[in-house]
């Protein structure tokens, strides 16, 4: 069955083919300010804005996870200027969204070295998270001080002292184990992932989680990634073939 998630002009999507999880690298805030002569800060601003548009179109869509790469922990190396503006940033999106949040039954979610960012932010996201409902019809990940690498450094340690411990055995660790000792435990793996800004790299996203994700790279900036284009993808998505390794028959 297809249906029309907006107007005339935008594709139409197979309802039974909906993606489970998106993933987005949000990447070109800053060169979407330089263009337009406005500080990185601006870019950040209207950053945001795409966030919000992207969000109400998964809600529309049936999409059931979204997680957007927010803040990596290679971002900590950046200005203090600029981490506490997107901090303030962050505080400000978490108090104007909370609302339309509870309305539509979004879950807000948060993956990464959450004990890193700054308490009162810490605050404002426990209080946004405390708002969940039992049963969600969407959940919003939040990557915040976010690594693959130190994701998959942590998961290594807690089994090994499990294993020095003697809960576990060694022979016992397989790939469920070890999704079940990520930050992204009980979440299903993407099933999408788009990079905006057109560079050519993961960033050190979800490294585990993407081992048979489609992906797709995006020129459009982050501040200009549109519903419509959104949607594209979807349906590109859609038309692709996935096998998981194995050959069709």
């Amino acid at each position: 069955m297809n249906f029309n998630l907006a107007d005339a002009d935008q594709p139409r999507i197979d309802q039974n083919s909906i993606p489970l999880h998106v993933a987005i690298i949000m990447d070109g805030n800053g060169r979407w300010a330089k263009k337009r002569l406005l500080n990185r800060i601006q870019g950040h601003e209207k950053g945001a804005e795409t966030v919000r548009t992207i969000v109400r179109a998964c809600r529309k869509t049936g999409i059931r996870h979204l997680t957007l790469y927010a803040f990596s922990t290679e971002n900590w190396k950046r200005p203090p200027i600029e981490i506490d503006a997107l901090m303030v940033l962050l505080k400000r999106f978490l108090k104007s969204e909370r609302p339309e949040l509870r309305e539509k039954n979004i879950r807000l979610n948060v993956i990464g070295q959450m004990q890193r960012l700054p308490e009162d932010v810490q605050i404002a996201l426990k209080t946004v998270m405390a708002d969940a409902q039992p049963r969600p019809a969407m959940v919003l990940h939040l990557a915040l001080s976010y690594g693959g690498r130190s994701e998959i450094e942590q998961m290594v340690r807690q089994l090994a002292q499990k294993v020095k411990n003697g809960e576990i055995e060694a022979e016992q660790i397989d790939e469920q184990i070890i999704s079940e000792h990520l930050y992204t435990r009980s979440i299903p793996d993407p099933d999408i992932l788009i990079r905006t800004s057109g560079e050519m790299r993961i960033s050190n996203f979800l490294l585990w989680q993407i081992a048979y994700t489609e992906l797709f790279v995006t020129q459009t900036l982050w501040p200009d990634f549109s519903e419509s284009e959104f949607f594209s993808i979807l349906k590109a998505y859609q038309q692709r073939d996935r096998r998981y390794g194995k050959v069709r028959t």
